[in-house]
């Protein structure tokens, strides 16, 4: 049965909108070529939607730049404006950007660990009242959250986790009071980490990876063709309870100490650079794990040394620095070897502020370590966004949340 003119004009519709978001501005002609439909009916829904206050006109293409042809038309960026949180056991950063995804403004506050639930809770709110109001917007369409923990499938709230400051839960239902209009999600970290890397990051090509994550604590986050999975209590890639060799002890229900945590949390590597005699971690950034550093300075001074012709990177080296990225690169082949023969990925990404710190020194040795561990063929790579993939894929979500209810609803 053919679609009726509403319903195939409602079509026509979304097809453009979703090409104006991934493409970014275009003429009639580029509408045209991409959507495969004809002159008339490309002319009758850029009038469409630009009568509904969708799209506009943002400039002009070509070489003689004028004329209706010559038009680029994009999204209307201020329909609607957005927030992003980065929501830490020891800080908030936010960032509010418009409908297109440019960021207008940016802030963060650390918040102790000795102050109460609802000063903490005062102190998140107000950072995004001000960075809304430096922002230039009116109010909020979405507000995406990256936290640590588990999200219930079923609800979409944090879980109550041993661990983890009472604040976190207290903030989102905060934020809804405080911005009643707008739309209030919340998301596993690391998995917003992992959605940040397959559209902006070095996962782009691939349908299939696992992300490792590396910063104050550890987790996974695992996309199977195409698709981020959660698993039946929302709690897949909690990689830091994974029972492994090298500790002290077994991980329990409620603490992940004496699991994968214990050798690759921040702590952990730190007490491992001091072991190898490094330290303390030159020029600290601050709320970056002290471990972000350590790798960082070790990674400098192993390419120094490989840029001398002395060591290559990869290779065994009497020098403090290496033996301690390969000590390290020892510990995380366990994790990602786990994960590699349950899931055959074909990819890990080693992610958060240590894995980017770590580059592709550690990311050689690592990948050695699991060719000897592992019979499947694994590529390992380092993010480029580090601890900024959460912010970022907070941000993604959030867009993508809110032109699906914008655009989403054209009825022609």
């Amino acid at each position: 049965m053919p679609a009726s003119p509403s319903t195939a004009r409602a079509i026509n519709d979304r097809l453009a909108l979703r090409l104006l978001q991934d493409e970014g501005p275009l003429t009639a002609g580029q509408l045209k070529q991409l959507t495969g439909l004809s002159r008339p009916t490309v002319a009758d829904l850029v009038e469409r939607l630009t009568a509904s206050g969708l799209i506009e006109v943002v400039g002009e293409a070509g070489e003689q730049r004028r004329g209706p042809n010559a038009r680029l038309h994009g999204i209307v960026a201020d329909r609607a404006h957005l927030a992003a949180l980065d929501v830490r056991t020891e800080g908030v950063a936010v960032l509010v950007s418009d409908l297109v995804g440019r960021v207008l403004a940016e802030a963060s506050v650390p918040i102790g660990g000795d102050i109460g639930t609802g000063p903490a809770v005062e102190q998140a709110v107000t950072l995004v009242e001000r960075a809304v109001k430096e922002a230039g917007a009116d109010r909020l369409h979405t507000v995406g959250i990256g936290a640590p923990g588990l999200i219930d499938p079923a609800s979409g709230e944090l879980r109550d986790s041993s661990g983890l400051p009472a604040w976190h839960r207290r903030l989102v239902a905060a934020l809804q009071e405080r911005l009643p209009a707008a739309r209030v999600t919340v998301e596993n970290e690391t998995n917003l980490a992992a959605l940040a890397e397959q559209r902006e990051g070095v996962a782009r090509d691939r349908d299939t990876f696992v992300l490792l994550w590396l910063g104050h604590g550890t987790g996974a986050a695992v996309v199977l063709d195409g698709t981020l999975r959660r698993g039946a209590s929302g709690g897949t890639g909690e990689i830091g309870f994974l029972p492994v060799p090298g500790t002290t002890g077994l991980p329990s229900a409620t603490d992940c100490e004496g699991g994968f945590h214990s050798l690759a949390g921040s702590a952990a590597v730190a007490a491992l650079a001091r072991e190898h005699g490094l330290g303390p971690a030159p020029d600290p950034v601050p709320g970056e794990p002290e471990a972000a550093g350590l790798v960082r300075a070790a990674v400098a001074r192993v390419e120094a040394g490989a840029g001398d012709g002395r060591e290559a990177p990869g290779s065994d080296s009497d020098s403090a620095s290496a033996r301690f990225l390969d000590s390290l690169a020892d510990r995380l082949a366990i994790g990602a070897a786990s994960v590699v023969a349950v899931l055959d990925p074909g990819c890990v990404v080693l992610g958060g502020e240590v894995g980017r710190a770590g580059g592709e020194t550690l990311a050689a040795r690592v990948a050695q370590r699991l060719r000897r561990m592992a019979p499947l063929p694994t590529q390992v790579r380092p993010s480029p966004l580090g601890g900024a993939a959460v912010l970022r894929g907070a941000l993604l979500t959030a867009r993508e949340s809110a032109q699906a209810e914008l655009f989403g609803g054209r009825d022609g």
